[in-house]
């Protein structure tokens, strides 16, 4: 409301390419040229997690709607879904044969979609609720 600056996030160690927020605005991440993803609290300012895995820059970061999956694109050309809140190993995605720009869910969360400089758009089926 009043355009005042409300907090720095740091702790990147690289530029930052993408930030997304959670359905809820309470969480923001951002995906780097550190191959991390870093989540922060919106309200306080405080660092929250460290997702780590990919081995070239994470150019996109998109949550699911309910807000219980991250997804990151990278250029190592995965796609990686991180469970929040949890130790699980992220669920991989390989398909794109360059660099994934840009990714984005379904309003249902259904379906994920990923744009790559390989010049494609792929549609992933990642309904969960079914595993």
């Amino acid at each position: 409301e009043t355009g005042n600056q409300r907090y720095v996030l740091t702790g990147h160690l690289g530029g930052i390419f993408s930030v997304a927020f959670t359905p809820d605005s309470q969480i923001i991440a951002s995906g780097s040229a550190d191959n991390t993803i870093e989540l922060w609290h919106t309200h306080t300012g405080e660092h929250l997690h460290t997702f780590s895995g990919h081995t070239s820059w994470v150019r996109s970061v998109a949550f699911s709607p309910d807000g219980k999956t991250l997804a990151s694109g990278s250029d190592d050309n995965s796609i990686r879904l991180w469970e929040m809140f949890t130790d699980n190993p992220p669920h991989v995605l390989t398909g794109h044969h360059r660099n994934i720009y840009t990714i984005s869910f379904s309003p249902g969360g259904k379906i994920l979609a990923s744009g790559s400089n390989d010049g494609t758009v792929l549609l992933w089926d990642v309904d969960r609720t079914s595993h």
